[in-house]
C-alpha cells in the first residue's frame, strides 16, 4: 500500500483528498503546513507528497526545495490555486514531478498520482522497452529487434532517464545536473544537442515513442499507445 503525505493548510481540501485517496486504497498522512510536513518526513517513509504553495511557516516553494535536498527521488505533486504558467515553470524548476491547479477534479488527482507511481516503478527497472527498442542500464546496450545499436554514454543516459519517467517533464537544468553532474561547466545547450541527436537516431521509432519539447520548460518522452 502506497503511503501519501498531503500538505495543505485548508482542512477541507485535505479531507477531500484523503477521502478519495483512501477509497483507492492509499495510506494517507496529513500535515497543515510545510514545517509539520518536514517533521513527518523525518520519521515516516512516504512514496509521494501532495503539497500546496500558499502555506504559513514554510510555504510550498521552500518545502519543495528542502524535500529535494533530502531526497531527490521522492515524488512531488504540487497543487495550488495559482494556475499561471510562471508558477508551473517555477514548480518544475524546483523539482516537482507534476502540477495540478485548483479547483481540481478529485478523480483527476487520483489518476495523476497513479501515473506518477507507475512511472516511479518503471524507473526502478534496469531494462526499459520502447516498442522494438530495449534499453539495458546494466550493460548500457541498446537493442533494436535483434541488432545492437551503438549509442554514446551520455546519449544513453539521457534517453534512459527520459524513458524511466514517460510523460514527465525535465528541465534542462535538471538533466544537466543528473546526467552531466553538478560540476559540469558547459551550458544547457548541451542538452539540446544531445536531444537532437537522439531524435535523429530514433526517428524511425516515432510510432512507438518520441521526445517532445515542453515549451519554456524542457523535454519529456512520450510513449505512443497502441
Amino acid at each position: 500500500m502506497s503511503k501519501i503525505l498531503i500538505v495543505d493548510d485548508d482542512a477541507h481540501i485535505r479531507e477531500l483528498m484523503s477521502l478519495f485517496l483512501q477509497n483507492e486504497g492509499f495510506d494517507v498522512i496529513e500535515a497543515e503546513n510545510g514545517e509539520q510536513a518536514l517533521s513527518v518526513l523525518e520519521n515516516t517513509v512516504v512514496e509521494l507528497v501532495i503539497l500546496d504553495i500558499m502555506m504559513p511557516l514554510v510555504d510550498g516553494w521552500d518545502l519543495c526545495k528542502e524535500i529535494r535536498k533530502r531526497d531527490p527521488h521522492l515524488l512531488l505533486l504540487m497543487v495550488t490555486a495559482k494556475g499561471e504558467s510562471a508558477h508551473k515553470v517555477k514548480g518544475f524548476q524546483l523539482g516537482t514531478d507534476d502540477y495540478l491547479a485548483k479547483p481540481f477534479d478529485p478523480v483527476e488527482l487520483v489518476l495523476r498520482i497513479k501515473a506518477l507511481l507507475k512511472r516511479s516503478r518503471i524507473s526502478s527497472s534496469k531494462v526499459i522497452q520502447l516498442g522494438e527498442v530495449h534499453l539495458n542500464l546494466g550493460t548500457y546496450k541498446v537493442i533494436r529487434g535483434n541488432e545492437e545499436q551503438a549509442l554514446p554514454l551520455k546519449e544513453f543516459e539521457l534517453l534512459f532517464k527520459l524513458a524511466s519517467y514517460p510523460g514527465q517533464i525535465f528541465t534542462r537544468e535538471q538533466l544537466i545536473t543528473q546526467i552531466w553532474g553538478m560540476d559540469y561547466e558547459g551550458d544547457d545547450r548541451t542538452v539540446d544537442v544531445h536531444i537532437k541527436r537522439l531524435r535523429q537516431k530514433f526517428a524511425s521509432d516515432i510510432k512507438h515513442f518520441y521526445i517532445e519539447t515542453a515549451r519554456g520548460l524542457g523535454y519529456r518522452l512520450v510513449v505512443v499507445a497502441g
